[in-house]
């Protein structure tokens, strides 16, 4: 009988991330090979002419230069590899139940308080709710047909005010419709909320809103692709 193996899983290296980042991004963007190159050959060609019209002008000035436009191309190409992935990934996760829980647990940071699980959910619409908890309120998050998600806001709605009396609360409608918020802006949205709560209160509220809430791991998760795997690779 053979042992079983106790090495650790090994983990994809720089360049492999890097590679399957880019192969991810170019699926949405096929120009962008053509745009980090350019960004390169730009970004060299200027280091050059700097110079050419920097005196001295000597070979190893012209090649310094050179170098640090390269280096700077790079960092360049890289900055906007970065930002088309990220808006590759939100094209991605456009439409698919459970995508607002992915970016609230991912992008708004430790100002806000979010979980990736609905706290209200109708498993025969896949309809969903969910709740963020910051310096600027609470914000109520529905994912769905508006015309059904009135119920499941309002419910979500009451809880809140039940216990956090005065505490602002805010709907956002992720969709495309009028009055709502893209899942690409729905992170920016909420952070771009006013500060009306300090942080004292932020945890209180926290711990009554989540002493109230009815737990609803025991409902089916909306079924849809995983956004998990929808979210683009980052080179470490």
């Amino acid at each position: 009988m053979s042992s079983r193996s106790t090495a650790p899983e090994k983990r994809p290296g720089f360049f492999a991330q890097l590679r399957s980042l880019f192969t991810f991004t170019k699926a949405e963007f096929p120009w962008l090979p053509w745009a980090l190159i350019a960004i390169v050959v730009v970004a060299v060609a200027l280091g050059v002419l700097v110079g050419f019209l920097i005196p001295p002008v000597a070979v190893w000035s012209i090649i310094l230069w050179g170098v640090t436009g390269l280096m700077l191309g790079i960092l360049g190409a890289m900055i906007l590899l970065t930002r088309l992935s990220t808006r590759a990934m939100y094209k991605k996760l456009d439409g698919m139940p459970g995508a607002s829980g992915h970016v609230l647990s991912t992008s708004l940071g430790r100002s806000w308080v979010a979980s990736e699980m609905p706290v209200g959910v109708n498993p025969k619409s896949q309809d969903a709710v969910y709740r963020v908890i910051g310096r600027g309120g609470v914000v109520l998050v529905a994912e769905g047909a508006r015309g059904r998600l009135t119920r499941l806001v309002n419910d979500e709605k009451m809880k809140v005010q039940r216990v956090a009396s005065g505490v602002p609360i805010t709907v956002f409608y992720v969709g495309h419709g009028e009055g709502d918020v893209a899942i690409g802006k729905l992170a920016a949205s909420i952070k771009s909320l006013p500060k009306k709560v300090d942080r004292a209160t932020m945890a209180a509220v926290v711990k009554r809103v989540d002493s109230v809430s009815q737990s609803v791991t025991s409902l089916p998760i909306p079924k849809g692709i995983d956004p998990m795997r929808a979210r683009a690779p980052r080179p470490r």
